[in-house]
């Protein structure tokens, strides 16, 4: 498995990279590689897991009534889909999760897809765990009501970009929302972080600035809209938003715009939600690197 893994990571590295792009980020295959040297974080279960998942996949890319067979999201570009993985699933009176593990097929850099897939399916075993663990100590204490919903969404398949949204829902005394998102180059095979898209950090601002404009429009328009942003009221310093992340969560839309994306809480308060907001072009025309994904 070790020589499978050091192959594939051999040949991703050697997939020509268009020149506008700068660098690429692979975060994905490296800390897959990080976990499986790391012997205190690997287990029999993950491997054995690890190897099934390999087995199932193959049989999916060789076998067209088997990938007919299982749940495939509607649109999804032949040549490349996201399919269902694996489902865990917990349905008891007082506590429910259900757990839907994305796996990419069909990517020509298999490094990348196997890195992916392994990242998606150690993220939601996690999880799953986590919550027999809670619901096992909520037993004890003979109280509490638990409910879990995990999945994932394709939020853009074009010819050139597959973006891929994995959401965590928990739900106890109040609810949370997590997403977690990957924007895939499908011409190059490559995994697009934030930073490969700009010359430099002048983005961080530019994005920022644009991002603060429409939330004072939004909260002008609409009084039931706040955001946590230097004038709202009431909002101490440390709460309020000035500038995104170096790695901020993002997709780009099938028009080739920029989507930046907040988790529930980070910039408002729980009822607004998950937050995204479309980035103009204009805005951050002068400092992007190039045109390939941003329109």
């Amino acid at each position: 498995m070790n020589n499978t893994l050091d192959t594939l990571r051999k040949e991703y590295e050697e997939v020509p990279i268009p020149e506008e792009l700068g660098f690429v980020v692979d975060r994905a295959i490296k800390q897959s590689l990080k976990v499986r040297r790391n012997k205190s974080v690997k287990t029999k279960w993950f491997a054995g897991v690890g190897a099934a998942a390999l087995i199932f996949l193959v049989t999916i890319n060789t076998s067209p009534a088997v990938a007919n067979a299982l749940s495939t999201i509607p649109g999804v570009d032949r040549i490349i889909k996201v399919l269902t993985l694996k489902e865990f699933v917990v349905d008891e009176s007082n506590y429910n999760a259900n757990i839907k593990v994305p796996a990419i097929t069909n990517l020509d850099n298999k490094a990348l897809e196997l890195g992916l897939n392994e990242k998606y399916l150690k993220e939601n075993k996690a999880l799953y765990d986590k919550f027999q663990a809670e619901i096992k100590d909520m037993k004890k204490q003979g109280k509490g009501n638990l409910g879990l919903d995990a999945g994932y969404e394709v939020k853009t398949d074009t010819d050139e970009i597959l973006s891929i949204e994995r959401y965590v829902v928990e739900i106890e005394a109040s609810s949370s929302e997590e997403i977690k998102l990957d924007t895939i180059d499908k011409k190059n095979q490559v995994l697009i972080t934030l930073p490969m898209l700009f010359k430099d950090e002048r983005y961080i601002q530019l994005i920022s600035d644009n991002i603060k404009q429409q939330m004072r429009a939004e909260m002008k328009a609409d009084p039931d809209k706040v955001y946590w942003i230097p004038g709202t009221a009431n909002i101490l310093p440390t709460d309020e938003f000035n500038t995104i992340k170096e790695d901020q969560s993002f997709y780009i839309n099938k028009d080739g715009k920029l989507v930046i994306v907040f988790n529930k809480y980070d910039v408002a308060p729980g009822y607004m939600g998950v937050a995204e907001f479309v980035i103009p072009t204009e805005a951050i025309v002068d400092d992007l690197a190039g045109h390939n994904y941003i329109k």
